[in-house]
């Protein structure tokens, strides 16, 4: 897979395509970026490595639900369910008690960690409460796969991960 980026303009508030981008030392880069007409809206005036107007996002190689492309700093929406657990009585082999599953809508962040993969992180969930962070059940981020939805990004729709829902 080539790697594909966008970038988000500070500037002028909006995504735009990468049509130029050099790395330098593994983490500085120059970029020019334009919108999706050809036009081009910006680049690093300043020293190479000035990363101040245009943040780089990479594609991830996955898309959600509807098909659409998921990168980095996308906010993704996803029904998350565990079924919990059960115990058994060794001598009547019935139930004795257990503990409740998980069923709730959460959303978060995605983030590419090169020693994990495409995750979520930064989640939020539809009921708190049953997504306690206390609980050891309960991760502290989700593989990224094909069932999540896109509901928008971190620059365009910062409340989504500050709200509760």
């Amino acid at each position: 897979m080539t790697p594909t980026f966008r970038v988000w303009d500070e500037t002028q508030h909006k995504m735009l395509q990468v049509d130029c981008i050099e790395f330098i030392d593994g983490n500085a880069y120059w970029v020019e970026a334009s919108a999706a007409d050809g036009n081009v809206q910006g680049g690093n005036d300043g020293p190479i490595g000035d990363n101040s107007q245009l943040k780089l996002e990479q594609y991830t190689g996955l898309k959600d639900a509807n098909g659409k492309e998921i990168y980095e700093r996308d906010i993704l929406e996803y029904y998350y369910v565990t079924h919990g657990q059960t115990f058994y009585d060794p001598d009547t082999l019935g139930t004795v008690g257990g503990e409740p599953g998980i069923e709730t809508t959460v959303i978060g962040k995605v983030a590419i960690w090169p020693s994990t993969g495409v995750v979520l992180t930064r989640i939020k969930a539809e009921y708190p409460e049953d997504f306690d962070s206390s609980n050891l059940d309960v991760p502290k981020m989700l593989h990224v796969n094909k069932r999540f939805t896109i509901i928008g990004n971190v620059h365009e729709n910062p409340e989504l991960l500050e709200a509760q829902h």
